[in-house]
Formats: structure tokens, sequence, C-alpha cells
């Protein structure tokens, strides 16, 4: 089914308000599950409406929470999301990193009590298109062993960054540390379809095409063993400066029952002007020429630009599988 930017927002607002969750987060969690449609990353999309309801209906998710903050020192802060939807936390998060670093160079702030935030990119390409550098890092239920084991210890542990460039979209680096994002298991789960090997294991170790033995096993670290280490730094300080559990506390997010995940995560906002003011610009600018030699080089995030800038125009293709699932939460919502 083919849906504009504000009919996935509508969609989406309606399938999360459905499940009893407050009207302001949900409005702002659905712009930025619609948003992930519009980049042409489904696995952090609408297929998370139901998720999260789910959660929502299971106690997992506060469902009218109330953001603290607790500042630390000059540059630093801790935001408590209070067991609530992750998008208001982390927007409100970003917001704070920003004004940190016009104030003081850095801008450091974790987020506590929180749950599944998305698309890490977003969040740091905010940053950056306000002129700022920008890092985030968060942790997620146990999916990844650590390196010579076979029990699930990391999450897939996503980490973001985004560099501003001059007069143009800023460079966006985003991952997770399994082999692909876990959200394209269950985009696959819900589609009917096989997942390629090399992407999971099942829960005793073995290859698997079949993304619900996947749900239920292991991801792959991304890289082997380089992956999972780069799992357990994202982990140790994540964790560490937060407060918040740690992966293999946290419950699994494709399971609707469970404890509330209670997962954090670390954003970093740096002002550029450290050198000097037009230092960064102008070394921004050398590197992005000396990438223009290179015929086939391709930037990180601008792909998924090109898809925004086309599904903002044309709208974007949803799979009927989701939008008859949020639909079928609606309409169950009203029948109570």
């Amino acid at each position: 089914m083919n849906l504009t930017y504000p009919e996935m927002v509508e969609l989406a607002d309606l399938g999360l308000r459905a499940s009893g969750l407050d009207t302001k987060a949900a409005y702002e969690t659905a712009q930025f599950l619609a948003l992930a449609e519009l980049d042409g990353l489904a696995s952090h999309g609408l297929a998370r409406v139901a998720q999260y309801a789910a959660h929502a209906k299971n106690g997992r998710i506060e469902l009218a929470s109330k953001i603290k903050v607790r500042p630390f020192k000059t540059s630093a802060a801790l935001v408590d999301a209070r067991d609530g939807l992750a998008f208001p936390a982390l927007r409100f998060a970003t917001d704070l990193s920003v004004n940190l670093a016009s104030k003081n160079g850095l801008g450091l702030v974790a987020v506590t009590n929180s749950h599944h935030f998305g698309v890490a990119g977003h969040y740091v390409e905010a940053a950056a298109r306000a002129g700022y550098i920008s890092l985030l890092f968060g942790n997620t239920p146990a999916a990844m062993p650590m390196v010579g084991g076979t029990k699930a210890i990391f999450g897939t542990n996503p980490l973001a960054a985004a560099f501003p460039v001059t007069n143009s979209d800023p460079l966006v680096i985003d991952m997770s540390l399994s082999a692909v994002a876990r959200g394209k298991l269950l985009v696959a789960a819900k589609n009917g379809e096989q997942i390629p090997e090399g992407w999971a294991l099942t829960a005793d170790g073995k290859p698997t095409t079949n993304p619900q033995e996947g749900l239920k096993g292991l991801m792959v670290p991304l890289g082997g063993d380089k992956g999972a280490l780069l799992a357990l730094i994202v982990e140790l300080l994540v964790v560490g400066l937060s407060g918040s559990r740690f992966s293999y506390e946290a419950d699994s997010f494709f399971d609707p029952k469970g404890n509330r995940p209670r997962i954090g995560q670390l954003i970093l906002t740096i002002d550029t002007g450290l050198a000097g003011s037009s230092v960064f610009a102008s070394r921004m600018s050398d590197f992005l020429q000396t990438l223009a030699e290179d015929s086939g080089t391709r930037l990180p995030g601008q792909r998924r630009f090109k898809q925004r800038a086309a599904g903002f125009k044309n709208g974007i293709s949803v799979s009927d599988v989701v939008v008859e699932e949020i639909q079928t939460g609606i309409r169950q919502s009203w029948t109570r």
C-alpha cells in the first residue's frame, strides 16, 4: 500500500494511542517511525507500532511518562525516560546536548530507563544539521555473545555519528553491531520471508534462514570478534554512565510480555570550533573533494536522503501486512 508521510504518521499515531499511550508521546514516536519508512528502513518503521502497542498493553511501557532531567557539572546531564517510549526522551536529550555544546563546547547526555529508540542516525543527523558533530550509542536486549561465548550477553548495540557539511546534507554513519539490524528479522517474519544465512543463529548456535528461529536465537556479530568487542565498548559506556540495565537484564523487544527493559542511550555533541571557527569546515571540504575524485565513492547517509526526498514527493510502499496489523489494533480498541 502506498502511503504519504502524513498518512503514515496518522496511522502510526492512531495505532499507538489505541493501546492507551500518551497523545504527545504517541505522535512524536509516529513521526520517527514514518521517517524511518521514508528512509527505506522498514525494520524501524511502522512494523514497530504493533510491538510498542503490545508492550503498552502488557505493562512494559509507562503509558504517560514524564521525563526527568538531572544536570551534572557544566556540560553533562542525565535524562530519565521513566519507562516511557524512548523517542520523546531521545529527542529531548538531543536538543539538550546541542544546547550544552553551544555553551560549553561539549554536550554529553545519558538517557536511562529507556526503551527501543528507532533509527540512531535520526538524532545525530538533527545535531549535525544544527552545525555540530554528534555521536550516539545505545544498548538493546541481549542478542549476541561475548567473544568465545555461546550465550546472549550484548544487544545489537547500535551506534551512529554525524558530521556537518557546509550547505549540504551531513555525513551520517549509522549501524548496529550485528551483521544486520535485528528488526530486519522482524520484517521478514511478518512477511513470511526467509533471511540469508549469516544473519542469525538458532538458540543452539546453528546457522538459520528462518527469521522466527533467529529472533529466538542469536544475532551474528558484525565482523566477528571485533563486532562483539565494539558492542562491549557501547555496553560499558551506556550502562556505566546512565545507570541503565545491562542488555542481558532486559527482556527481548520481540516478546509482548516481559520486564520494562530500562536500557540506556548516550549522546555526545561537539562544537566544531576547537581548532578555529572555520577549520573543521575547510578540512571537511578538502576531504569531500578528494572523495569526489573517486567516481565510485558513495557518502554515508546520502542514499537515505535521496530515498527520503522521493518518499516525501511520491509516498512509500508499506507492507499490507503491517498496515492491516495496525488497523486491526485500532478496530479492537473501538470495541473494548
